[in-house]
């Protein structure tokens, strides 16, 4: 059967899951333009045609594939509600046992960006955009007397601080935490940064 002629935008998305797949499966380092090209029955110079060096497109599809992530983040924190209940449904989707499809390539990602200048770039952005997400939800949920926060901006970090270390932890020691215990702590450390009691944040997640 002959292959579908896709636009440029479809083959480099097409390439860019692709290569989001490879790299979960093997790894950064390990991964090659071979790898990719040989998922989608393509040539090597057509991966390298469109991002030029493994360097590029590793750095692309970290990049797309976060962007999906931070998509989903802006549509939990744009819900016409509380910022309580859209802080909480934000902080459990993103913890490790949550939909959030990126924590492999984050991890991946945090440990090649050492080594790749590019990566590295684009890990610190994607990475203060999350960041800068949730602060503005916690000042604005501040601002309308909902809870006290005199910090966002710090409360933030703190929150993903512990997150990404959950995220390590359970990715790369499956079952040494239990999922139940690992969500009480978030809503712990959420609860204590928004200044209110533990029983009004399991409020505002019903």
């Amino acid at each position: 059967m002959a292959r579908v002629r896709l636009s440029v935008e479809e083959r480099r998305e097409e390439m860019l899951r692709a290569a989001v797949e490879q790299i979960e499966a093997r790894g950064v380092s390990a991964v090659r333009i071979a790898d990719v090209a040989s998922a989608l029955s393509v040539s090597n110079a057509l991966v390298l045609y469109h991002f030029s060096t493994k360097e590029k497109l590793v750095a692309a599809a970290f990049t797309y594939a976060a962007e999906g992530d931070l998509a989903q983040l802006r549509k939990l924190l744009g819900r016409r509600t509380s910022a309580v209940r859209r802080l909480r449904a934000a902080v459990r989707w993103y913890a490790p046992t949550g939909q959030a499809k990126g924590w492999k390539l984050w991890i991946e990602g945090w440990a090649a960006s050492l080594r790749e200048p590019a990566l590295r770039e684009v890990a610190r952005d994607l990475d203060q955009r999350w960041k800068a997400a949730l602060a503005e939800v916690i000042a604005e949920g501040a601002e309308a007397g909902e809870f006290r926060c005199e910090d966002p901006v710090s409360a933030a970090w703190r929150l993903t601080a512990l997150l990404d270390g959950l995220a390590v932890q359970m990715t790369s020691y499956a079952g040494s935490l239990s999922r139940s215990a690992m969500l009480e702590w978030t809503d712990d450390a959420l609860a204590r940064e928004l200044g209110i009691e533990r029983a009004v944040l399991a409020a505002a997640g019903r």
